[in-house]
């Protein structure tokens, strides 16, 4: 297999039939790295919208058992997109996430908004760090895999091209970003989180180039300094080099997809058992006081 080879697959298949299918050869083949990046990034934005983030932070999940949060989101977001929305198990993994948001008061906004992260996110870090440039058509491919997400989260107003979920993110952002203490501590503890998986010496450098990526407003909602141009140019640039050294090597081949690696879960994992323990515990006497038999 030549490097453009799998492009050309995928230009073959209908963005809007075949949406979903495009996605798998995105996320697990063309760009895994990018787009696992991409994705930690746009849901780390969420924590910024004061409403997101104080929610998070309540329920002292993101940080007490940060790891795992991270590895129930990918999971359950790898379950959907790699068995696709129409499977079994795709909608096993969808039912598990809305029971596990069903405990919360979320605005459909906020779901809406945190949907379009995934959408904008990866395109526009590839736009800027990727190997190649996003087809038009595996753009609209992306865009339409993430409609099939929330039209099973249930949510309404969906944007339905991805010009409407670009303005929606920028737009909400500019509205809706701002200060919050408990925002900020579930972003402290990612940030936490992703050092943790470097040896410890290059752990706060991990941290700082993070920051180096975040826009201006993002760091100024979470209070962050700002950074330095030229450490932003400098994480820019490293970026850059690496897209360029994944142009040169060869394509991965078709059997060697990038699945997750979750660390809190070495023995392996059933779609049930993803979730904080608080909702297994609310799910657990759910069930048992749907099993005791009422006093008449």
């Amino acid at each position: 297999m030549k490097r453009f080879d799998r492009l050309e697959q995928i230009l073959a298949l209908d963005p809007d039939r075949d949406c979903e299918q495009i996605y798998r050869l995105l996320a697990e083949y063309e760009f895994p790295w990018d787009i696992t990046k991409a994705l930690e990034f746009a849901l780390f934005r969420t924590y910024a919208v004061p409403s997101i983030g104080r929610l998070l932070d309540r329920t002292g999940e993101f940080t007490r058992s940060t790891q795992r949060r991270y590895d129930d989101t990918v999971l359950i977001l790898f379950e959907i997109f790699h068995w696709g929305t129409g499977s079994d198990r795709g909608r096993q993994a969808l039912e598990q996430l809305n029971a596990i948001h069903g405990r919360f008061k979320i605005s459909n906004e906020d779901y809406v908004y945190t949907l379009s992260t995934l959408v904008v996110t990866p395109v526009r870090w590839i736009e800027q760090f990727g190997w190649r440039r996003l087809h038009p058509r595996e753009v609209r491919a992306l865009t339409n895999t993430m409609r099939l997400l929330g039209e099973g989260m249930k949510l309404t107003g969906i944007p339905e091209t991805y010009a409407e979920f670009e303005r929606l993110l920028d737009d909400y952002e500019r509205e809706h970003f701002g200060f919050d203490a408990g925002g900020r501590r579930v972003a402290d503890a990612t940030l936490h989180l992703f050092g943790t998986w470097y040896p410890r010496l290059l752990s706060p450098g991990v941290v700082r180039a993070a920051r180096f990526l975040m826009e201006p407003h993002l760091l100024t909602a979470f209070g962050f300094p700002r950074v330095s141009s030229f450490g932003r140019r400098t994480a820019e640039l490293a970026l850059k080099v690496r897209a360029g050294l994944v142009r040169m090597g060869p394509p991965r081949p078709d059997s060697r997809p990038v699945e997750p690696d979750p660390l809190s879960y070495p023995g392996g994992y059933e779609i049930a058992d993803l979730g904080p323990e608080s909702f297994h515990r609310y799910q657990a006497k759910r069930r048992d006081e749907q099993a005791c038999p009422v006093a008449t």
